[in-house]
């Protein structure tokens, strides 16, 4: 690495250095900025802690007889659910998270508690919400969109309240009837329930829809984790005890609404077994009414022994076929309950469908349907695309059911016709018993298939009664609700750690905010980053306006500051002929006219002979504050002929060696006056009667004249005054140190307030200044 990048990176370290010091410097000088927004922050941190509501934590835990992860109950239920001969769908844990998740289990909740209707009490200059209120608000009548409104109700007497909103005042008794617009018909009932003192109390009603949102946004549910099927269940509540039965009622509303699921099949099944035994009932009934008047009627009371020979032998083809016809009959109202669109919205009778997987898989998909179809009815109609989606999804089960029975269907009917043949064989073997026993045997044939039927539907009933009584809930309260003992909010700590941090923010983000939008000069570091022209003097704030501060202060800091400027200048004015100051600035009021004074009077305390030249031919001041008449000057010079330098020189009474030629009356063309023929001879007149001439110009941001003085001067002094010059502005001297129209370019800061511009900054130094010691050590060379 060379010594030239070794250096960069030094000055770039030194940079960083100086600009966070300068930020530091910055924060500092505001800290009493810091010391009342932090007290101010804390203040309310205090106030929010102490009045805030505070919020507990109600924890409870379910275990789910999950199919996939073998919950604790997973076997009795199946043992169960196989002896009704219903097959429940598999469980799952994400699926169970969803379902309490869902706002119909919390509508149903809020509605059972009256969540909606929230009282509480003042007390202390807060209210707090009550559990159980010594009163009650009943709605009698509501609108149909309810907003959300306070009632504030005070004891006027025993039996007397008054109730008031924003928009309504009554005075109502006990039971008595009032309307509120926004909610309805109301009424003021008596709990019971502590004593309705002289409190105020408000009751905030709002809509069911709102309340359960906002107990949603409460709750929270989810899985333990992945490997176990236990469910964790969160509420955030002001008051313990009601969350622990918010919860509680989640709870039990869920575990009911899971058992309403499963005896929806159980009842659908039961109802369509009892509508068949009602039919084969009768038709049993009639069959052995015919047995019985054909027995009598023929006098048979005892078949022959070959008759009793043929029916033992048909016996078992009798009692295959029976076994068929059942499976045929039950087939074929299956078909018919499918076909008829009067029932495509029930549950499908599932116990009593073949031992077919591939079915039964269908079969539980389309009850599971239903059931959410019932559910989701309940917040939407018929018309909505969800439902109609599900709709079309049960048209397609229902026909590969119906699909499915119709195949196996076919089946049942060749094994039926196939035992029907075997039983006409074995009955043309018979035909040497009388005509009268083949009536009977007939008869008692087509009886057992009867009794076959009924018997088998009688045994599915209880099978089904059996089973929705041993129907449990998928999921069992492992851990039932409990509050945290201590609040989990507002958190004290953090709210006084965020109230000290927000007081910090704030005076830093006010302080930076301020810088951005400041566009004037405040630091010697804004100067140098936006100019490449060197700083040669530093003028501070002069408190005492006066502007003759060297003449009268001498010993004053500002005065020390002028002794600086005139060694700096020594090292651009090196020679005898080199004597010429010119002074601009940006604009109007930034300390010409100040510094021209001053600087020549600090010149002339050292013996020098000094020259101030009033050229600001637009707006002069500096006649004006040296008290020095202005009849006579530099613009009569330039018109008259007869007019010599000696009666423009006038002497000034502050200090023997200074002189000022003042502008003289103001010229209808400034510009010109200055580009007279007679300028350049008059300025080498005074330069070999004065060591130094000062020239103070106009403002060169704005008009040309000061560009017009410049081949005149051998060094130029740019002033800068702080908090007044736009940081835009120091372009201006910039370009004009670029282009090189002005010779020896130096800036001169004025009117600096040392906790601005920069700290450390010794203006009541007597000894040579950093600017200085730099000059010389850059003049040596």
């Amino acid at each position: 690495m060379n010594n030239h990048q070794e250096m960069n990176i030094v000055q770039d370290h030194e940079e960083v250095e100086i600009n966070f010091k300068d930020i530091f410097n910055k924060l500092l000088d505001k800290w009493t900025w810091f010391v009342i927004s932090i007290f101010a922050c804390l203040i309310v941190a205090f106030i929010y802690g102490k009045y805030t509501a505070p919020a507990y934590q109600i924890n409870a835990k379910l275990i789910v007889n999950d199919d996939q992860k073998g919950g604790g109950m997973a076997k009795q239920a199946g043992a169960l659910m196989d002896l009704g001969g219903l097959m429940g769908s598999k469980n799952s844990v994400d699926n169970e998270v969803e379902i309490l998740k869902t706002r119909f289990l919390m509508e149903q909740v809020v509605r059972e508690m009256q969540l909606n209707i929230v009282y509480s009490k003042k007390t202390n200059l807060v209210s707090r919400e009550l559990y159980q209120a010594p009163f009650k608000i009943n709605i009698i009548k509501g609108v149909d969109t309810i907003v959300t409104t306070k009632l504030d109700i005070v004891k006027k007497t025993a039996n007397k309240f008054l109730v008031s909103t924003k928009n309504f005042k009554k005075e109502v008794g006990w039971n008595e009837q009032f309307k509120v617009n926004g909610i309805g018909m109301l009424q003021l009932e008596s709990t019971q329930l502590g004593q309705f003192d002289d409190s105020e109390y408000h009751v905030i009603i709002s809509s069911i829809d709102s309340r359960v949102a906002s107990l949603m946004g409460q709750l929270s549910v989810a899985a333990s984790n992945k490997q176990v099927s236990i469910i964790d269940l969160k509420l955030s509540y002001p008051l313990p005890n009601k969350g622990e039965d918010i919860l509680n009622t989640l709870i039990k509303k869920y575990t009911q609404s899971n058992l309403n699921d499963k005896n929806a099949v159980a009842d659908s099944t039961y109802r369509f077994i009892k509508e068949r035994l009602n039919v084969i009932a009768s038709e049993l009934g009639d069959v052995e009414n015919k047995v019985e008047t054909f027995k009598q009627q023929n006098q048979l009371a005892d078949m022959s022994e070959q008759g009793r020979l043929l029916v033992q032998n048909s016996g078992v083809f009798s009692s295959e076929l029976a076994k068929a016809e059942t499976q045929v009959t039950v087939i074929n109202d299956l078909e018919k309950y499918l076909k008829d669109n009067q029932n495509n919205k029930r549950a499908f009778p599932s116990s009593l469908i073949p031992q077919d997987m591939v079915f039964s898989n269908i079969m539980q998909n389309y009850n599971s349907l239903l059931l959410e179809r019932e559910k989701q009815l309940l917040g939407v109609t018929e018309q909505s695309p969800f439902i109609q989606n599900i709709d079309k999804q049960i048209a397609e089960l229902r026909s590969n059911m119906l699909s499915n029975i119709q195949n196996t269907k076919k089946s049942a009917l060749f094994t039926r016709d196939k035992l029907r043949s075997q039983l006409n064989t074995a009955e043309n073997q018979i035909s040497g018993v009388p005509q009268v026993e083949k009536n009977y045997l007939k008869l008692a044939r087509n009886q057992q298939i009867k009794q076959e039927l009924y018997i088998f539907l009688m045994q599915k009933a209880e099978e089904t009664n059996i089973s929705k009584t041993a129907n449990i809930s998928i999921a069992k309260t492992i851990d039932p609700p409990k509050s945290d003992v201590s609040p989990i909010s507002p958190k004290k700590n953090t709210i006084y750690l965020v109230g000290l941090v927000v007081g910090l923010i704030f005076p830093i983000a006010l302080i930076f905010g301020q810088e951005l939008l400041n566009t004037s000069i405040k630091t010697k570091e804004e100067i140098t980053s936006l100019t490449s022209v060197p700083v040669i003097g530093e003028i501070s704030h002069n408190s005492i306006d006066d502007n003759l501060i060297v003449a009268n202060q001498s010993r004053s800091a500002i005065s020390e500051q002028f002794r600086a400027l005139r060694t700096n200048l020594s090292f651009y004015l090196k020679t005898e002929k080199e004597k010429v100051i010119l002074l601009t600035s940006s604009m109007s009021g930034e300390g010409k006219s100040f510094t021209a004074i001053n600087l020549g009077n600090i010149l002339a305390l050292a013996g020098k002979r000094v020259l101030l030249m009033e050229l600001d031919l637009r707006k002069p001041g500096l006649s004006a504050k040296l008290a020095v008449r202005n009849d006579m000057g530099f613009s009569n010079f330039t018109i008259s002929p007869l007019i010599k330098m000696a009666d423009i020189v006038k002497p000034l009474s502050i200090n023997k060696n200074m002189f000022i030629i003042s502008s003289g009356p103001l010229p209808p063309n400034p510009a010109e006056t200055l580009m007279n023929e007679h300028v350049p001879k008059l300025i080498e007149e005074l330069k070999k009667e004065f060591d130094y001439i000062i020239m103070d110009a106009p403002p060169v941001g704005i008009i040309a004249d000061a560009q017009l003085l410049s081949k005149y001067a051998d060094v130029t002094l740019y002033l800068v005054r702080q908090k007044i010059t736009q940081k835009d502005q120091i372009k201006i001297v910039e370009e004009l140190y670029q282009t090189r129209k002005m010779k020896n370019l130096g800036i001169v800061v004025n009117d600096i307030v040392s906790k601005y511009y920069g700290y450390g900054y010794g203006y009541g130094n007597y000894g040579q200044s950093s600017n200085e010691k730099w000059y010389q050590k850059i003049f040596k060379k």
